[in-house]
């Protein structure tokens, strides 16, 4: 049964419970009643408690929210330092955007580069080409129309100087005189039947050995075609020997190089202005993302900010009520308990959703407000922090710590990192296994390891791990409580002073995390 008192009474506690409230700042959305005799009521739910104060009790405060550990506990004040502004031009690009603009404007270039590169190359060889079947095209007509020549050369060696002219033969042949078809670069030689050459004209006389068809010969300076010769006697056809017409490649590799060298000052031109038209094409593509993103960032700010309020005065509520377990029918006693467990991991929640907006919304670490910690003395407040949560799951808690290593930073943002990491490795490491908090050190950097003998974590998940409010299935069953922010907010304050978080794990065996701070020397 519920207890109830006088209705005077229960409106001066009721009176006394709202001033307190108020003087607290918090707006109380359950009603007082101001109507004499009239107990006050509080709704919640669906269960309704009748409380009413006596005007003598003193309300105690709630407790606090969390308890500061270790000897370091004075310098662990989390403040607001990185407030979001909220002015319109004052959202400044974050690194990650810069990085993410500079990946994809080098990815665009890539791109284009592939495509100019391929292009191009497309276009020298159609024009090589071209320029060659055109030289293949001039040895062919020459060395057809030198042909005919064969006959009265084999009869007659110095019949090569005799004048351009000779009748139409009907074979069907070019008939032009090989004398009109001959340039400077160019020339010509009979040989016989049996390879050996019978007289030359022209300025070239190559000298690799005779073979039918087109080859390319002195380092690809000359191109020749040898061709045979036959002669006709009675509808047989004989052999009468070979013809060489040769041409120098000099004329079209003089072409192709002035086409190369055009082509690759095109290029570089091109290139230029490929990457000034990216750079403005990637930050105006980037533009509405990066508002979507300052948009989002600031209403998780916004909302993590005003949802404070409400589950302050949600839990203040609850932890009055507590206080007074007499005037609460015992049907309500475990509904009371929800409430206060679900306010409390939302208020973690919503403060670990305003902490990373806070480190999003900066872009720079205020190292001026640092100070330079003892990391073997934060390490031990971090066991002393969690040693007993070890004693009750009955989990071996090792710590091999070296003295004298220093680090610069904001001790309760290191502190919360190896809070997480440890809270995480006795979460999932089963009775009887052990957990180890290690360092070690070289020239310029000390690791701090936290390793586990508990359940691991897949392949596939490790790249996921850091993501926000992201937890594997297995993990959901072992942690209900989580709200996989955890290592998110670990790898941000990381990051944050100059480090990085990596991890290697296996399934059934276990997992170490190995956080990477600069050492103040």
């Amino acid at each position: 049964m519920v207890r109830e008192d006088q209705g005077n009474q229960g409106n001066q506690g009721d009176k006394k419970l709202y001033k307190f409230l108020s003087k607290l700042g918090i707006k109380t959305r359950f009603p007082i009643s101001k109507a004499k005799g009239q107990n006050s009521k509080l709704s919640q739910g669906g269960f309704r408690t009748n409380v009413t104060l006596n005007s003598q009790e003193k309300i105690p405060k709630p407790a606090p929210t969390h308890s500061k550990p270790g000897s370091l506990r004075a310098q662990r004040r989390v403040k607001t330092r990185f407030p979001i502004s909220k002015a319109k031009g004052q959202n400044s690009v974050s690194p990650q955007f810069k990085s993410l603009r500079w990946r994809l404007l080098g990815s665009y270039l890539m791109v284009m580069v592939a495509i100019r590169v391929i292009s191009n190359g497309v276009v020298y060889e159609f024009f090589s080409h071209s320029l060659y079947q055109q030289l293949d095209n001039r040895l062919l007509n020459l060395a057809q129309a030198a042909a005919h020549s064969l006959v009265a050369i084999k009869q007659d060696k110095d019949a090569v100087d005799q004048p351009a002219y000779r009748p139409l033969d009907g074979d069907g042949d070019l008939d032009i005189p090989w004398q009109n078809l001959s340039k400077p670069d160019q020339g010509v030689e009979w040989f016989g039947a049996d390879q050996q050459r019978l007289a030359s004209s022209g300025t070239l006389s190559p000298t690799f050995p005779l073979q039918e068809g087109f080859q390319t010969g002195e380092q690809g300076q000359i191109r020749t075609l040898t061709i045979p010769a036959y002669r006709y006697s009675q509808g047989q056809r004989q052999l009468e020997g070979y013809v060489r017409a040769s041409e120098s490649t000099e004329s079209v590799e003089a072409v192709l190089t002035q086409l190369r060298w055009g082509s690759g000052v095109a290029g570089i031109l091109t290139l230029g202005l490929i990457g000034v038209g990216g750079m403005w094409l990637t930050r105006q593509s980037m533009k509405p993302i990066e508002q979507s993103f300052q948009q989002l960032k600031q209403f998780t700010a916004d909302a993590s900010h005003e949802l404070r309020s409400p589950l302050t005065a949600i839990k203040a509520s609850v932890e009055v009520m507590q206080t007074h377990p007499e005037r609460i029918h015992p049907a309500d006693v475990e509904k009371l308990a929800a409430i206060a467990s679900a306010t409390s991991q939302m208020s973690r929640l919503v403060q670990d959703l305003l902490l990373l907006a806070r480190t999003d919304a900066t872009t720079a670490a205020p190292t001026h407000e640092w100070t330079v910690i003892p990391l073997d003395e934060l390490l031990e407040d971090v066991e002393e922090r969690l040693e007993p949560n070890a004693e009750a799951q009955d989990i071996t808690l090792k710590c091999r710590l070296q003295t004298d290593i220093f680090v610069k930073g904001d001790v309760s943002q290191l502190f919360r990192v190896f809070c997480n990491l440890l809270e995480n490795a006795l979460q999932y490491t089963p009775s009887g296994g052990t957990v180890t908090l290690s360092m070690s050190t070289d020239e310029t950097w000390v690791v701090v390891s936290v390793e586990d003998t508990g359940i691991g974590i897949a392949p596939e998940h490790l790249p996921l791990i850091f993501d926000r409010l992201w937890r594997a299935d297995k993990a959901r069953t072992q942690r209900q409580e989580g709200s996989g922010l955890g290592l998110a907010i670990a790898q941000a304050i990381a990051q944050r002073h100059g480090g990085d978080i990596t991890v290697r794990s296996e399934l059934g065996v276990g997992s170490c995390f190995q956080v990477y701070l600069p050492i103040v020397s």
